[in-house]
């Protein structure tokens, strides 16, 4: 792998999802799948097994990519930083409602607004010259 900052975040984030999805069902057991309250994974943030599922795939979007090359890193660090931006914000309003299918609490939110200014940092702020998507 090169030295691209888009593939290396790309795949320590996405092989970090991917540990902390397959880690969120040590804690689900008994958990429903939407469940707006679920286990705590390391004490700290809250999970549902569609929680866990969301970090598996997205673990894999950003290992897959990370792989692959700067162009497809930095696509997915974008796209992923930016959804992850939307769920951060959104998030505080969920908490707490039927709406929190994902089972989110305060620290989830704040770990999904860190992960965005890493994500959206890296995917738009280095390697310009890299354009963001493929020309079809």
């Amino acid at each position: 792998m090169s030295s691209s900052p888009n593939r290396i975040v790309a795949t320590v984030f996405g092989a970090v999802y991917l540990l902390v999805g397959l880690l969120g069902f040590a804690v689900t057991g008994g958990v429903g799948f939407i469940a707006t309250q679920g286990g705590l994974l390391l004490g700290i943030f809250e999970v549902n097994p569609l929680h866990n599922i969301a970090h598996l795939l997205i673990g894999a979007a950003l290992l897959i990519a990370g792989l692959a090359n700067a162009r497809a890193a930095k696509g997915v660090n974008t796209t992923v930083g930016a959804v992850y931006l939307l769920l951060g914000i959104v998030g505080f309003f969920l908490t707490g409602t039927a709406a929190n299918i994902l089972a989110l609490n305060v620290p989830d939110h704040f770990l999904h607004l860190a992960s965005a200014v890493v994500l959206l940092g890296v995917g738009l702020g280095t390697e310009r010259n890299v354009p963001r998507t493929a020309a079809v």
